[in-house]
């Protein structure tokens, strides 16, 4: 707090800002002030609670295999057979 406003100053200010806008105005200020600081920290301590991405070994590279390999003795359902068994 600046040292060149004491008691006075401040209350002097408080008067000026009610004439100019209004004490409707200012307590909508003051309300919207109040939630953006709580949807702030509510934002914030949920990144702090949140769990860190999982991350690979250093070193160990991921291997992702394409969509529809198939593997050596891997028995895959053909989609023409509708149910039919053999």
């Amino acid at each position: 707090m600046p040292t060149w406003l004491g008691g006075w100053e401040w209350i002097i200010l408080a008067v000026i800002a009610l004439a100019i806008f209004g004490g409707n105005r200012l307590a909508n200020a003051g309300k919207n002030a109040g939630k953006a600081i709580r949807e702030f920290k509510e934002e914030t301590s949920s990144l702090k609670t949140a769990d860190p991405p999982a991350v690979a070994a250093p070193g160990t590279p991921t291997v992702t295999e394409p969509e529809g390999v198939v593997h050596e003795g891997e028995i895959v359902p053909d989609p023409k057979d509708k149910g039919q068994q053999a």
